[in-house]
C-alpha cells in the first residue's frame, strides 16, 4: 500500500512516532508535514498547507493517515477531486476535549476556547476509521463527547457519538524499546536508590506534586539520589529551580540528555520511577522506564493503570499523594524490595517488532 502520513505538528513523539512507522511497517509511506511548533495555529491552518501540499501530489495514495493535529474536514473539502474515495484514518496522539490547559495560557481567562475540541471531534466523525493510543484515551474522548455537545443551543448531534463509537478502535503507541537493550550499562548499581523524572518539563505532568514528594522524602532524611530527564523550553514551571536549589546534595543529573544512549543509561540506572502527571494519553515516557526495568509508581488514573496487569496493581497503583510518600519510604528503607524485573514484562508488547503487524492489518483492511 502507499499510505500518505499527514502531520501539522512534526515534532517530538509525534514526529518520532511517524518516522518508526515508516521504518518498521511493510508499506510504503509518503510524508506531508509542518514544523512542530504554534500548535493552535497548527489546529486552525494546517490543513489548508497541507492540502496544497497533497493537490501537488503526482499520484494518489491507498490511505490516507492523519494526526488529530489535522483539521480533516478542512482538509478534505480543499483536495475532494483528489482525495475523493481514498480511506481516511485519525491516529489519536492526545485531544482537546480532555487535555489539561496550562494556567499560564492566555486563553484560560477568556474560558476554554472550544474551537480545537471540535475540530477533533468532526475530524472523528469525517474519517472512516479513528485510532487511539490506549483504551483510556478511547475511552475518555467518547465519554467527553456528550457533555461537550450539549453546551450548543441546539441540533447537537448526539447520535453521532455512536458514529465515532462504531469506527473507533485501540492502536497502542509504538516504540522503539529494543534500543535500549543496546544502550544497557554493564553495571547499574549505585549508593543509593536513584528516583527518576523522565518527562516533559511542563505543568501537566504536574511537577509541582512530584518535588512536593521528594521534598517530604529528603525532609525525612531517607537514602535516595535524584535524575531529573526531559525536554524544557522557556516557560517551564518554576518548581524546577527550585528544586534544583533544594535538591542539590540529592542530584546526580539535571536536565536533557543530548544523546539517546545517555537517556538510556539513565533509566537502567534508576531504580524507581514515581509519576504524579495530571495528563497522560499514553505514557511514552513511563513505558520507556518500565521496560529499562525502573519500578513504576502510578496514580490510579489516566493510562497508568493499563499498564498494569490486575493481580500486580497493588504493587504499582498509588490512589494519592499521601500513600505514594509512604510506599517511598518504605521501599527506600528497604532497598532489597525494589522489584526490577516484572516491569518489562508489563510493557515489552509495545516495541514495534510486537506491534507493527497489527499496524500492517488494519491499514490493510482499509483498502
Amino acid at each position: 500500500m502507499r499510505i500518505c502520513l499527514i502531520e501539522p505538528f512534526f515534532s517530538g513523539s509525534h514526529k518520532q512516532w511517524a518516522e518508526s512507522l515508516k521504518q518498521h511497517s511493510s508499506h510504503s509511506f509518503e510524508f506531508l508535514t509542518l514544523t512542530g511548533k504554534h500548535w493552535k495555529w497548527r489546529m486552525h491552518g494546517g490543513a489548508v498547507s497541507l492540502a496544497k501540499k497533497f493537490n501537488e501530489l503526482d499520484d494518489r495514495p491507498d490511505l490516507i493517515l492523519a494526526s488529530d493535529m489535522l483539521d480533516v474536514t478542512t482538509f478534505l473539502s480543499l483536495t475532494r477531486i483528489k482525495s475523493s474515495h481514498i480511506p481516511v484514518a485519525v491516529y489519536f496522539h492526545e485531544n482537546q476535549l480532555t487535555y489539561p490547559w496550562s494556567p499560564i495560557d492566555r486563553d484560560v481567562k477568556h474560558k476554554r476556547d472550544n474551537h480545537y475540541s471540535f475540530i477533533n471531534y468532526t475530524t472523528a466523525l469525517a474519517a472512516d476509521k479513528v485510532l487511539f493510543n490506549s483504551e483510556y484515551h478511547k475511552r475518555s474522548f467518547l465519554d467527553a463527547l456528550p457533555n461537550f455537545l450539549k453546551q450548543f443551543p441546539d441540533k447537537q448531534g448526539m447520535e453521532n457519538i455512536e458514529h465515532i463509537r462504531d469506527k473507533s478502535e485501540v492502536l497502542h503507541l509504538g516504540l522503539d524499546l529494543s534500543r535500549f537493550d543496546e544502550a544497557k550499562p554493564q553495571n547499574v548499581e549505585s549508593k543509593y536508590p536513584i528516583l527518576l523524572w523522565n518527562h516533559r518539563w511542563e505543568y501537566d505532568k504536574n511537577p509541582n506534586e512530584f518535588f512536593e514528594v521528594v521534598f517530604e522524602l529528603d525532609r525525612r532524611q531517607l537514602p535516595f539520589e535524584l535524575a531529573v530527564l526531559g525536554e524544557q523550553n522557556e516557560m517551564k514551571p518554576p518548581v524546577f529551580a527550585e528544586a534544583k536549589e533544594r535538591l542539590n546534595h540529592r542530584i546526580l543529573h539535571w536536565g536533557y540528555c543530548e544523546t539517546f544512549e545517555e537517556y538510556a543509561q539513565w533509566l537502567w540506572k534508576a531504580d524507581i520511577l514515581p509519576v504524579t502527571s495530571s495528563q497522560d494519553f499514553f505514557g511514552g515516557s513511563v513505558v520507556e522506564a518500565m521496560y529499562c526495568e525502573c519500578m513504576p509508581l502510578l496514580p490510579n488514573r489516566l493510562a497508568y493503570p493499563d499498564h498494569i496487569p490486575s493481580e500486580c496493581k497493588s504493587s504499582f497503583i498509588y490512589s494519592e499523594k499521601e500513600a505514594l510518600i509512604e510506599q517511598l519510604t518504605s521501599l527506600l528503607q528497604n532497598p532489597g524490595s525494589l522489584q526490577r524485573n516484572s516491569p518489562r514484562d508489563f510493557v515489552k508488547h509495545y516495541d514495534w517488532n510486537a506491534c507493527i503487524e497489527k499496524y500492517d492489518e488494519i491499514f490493510e483492511g482499509m483498502q
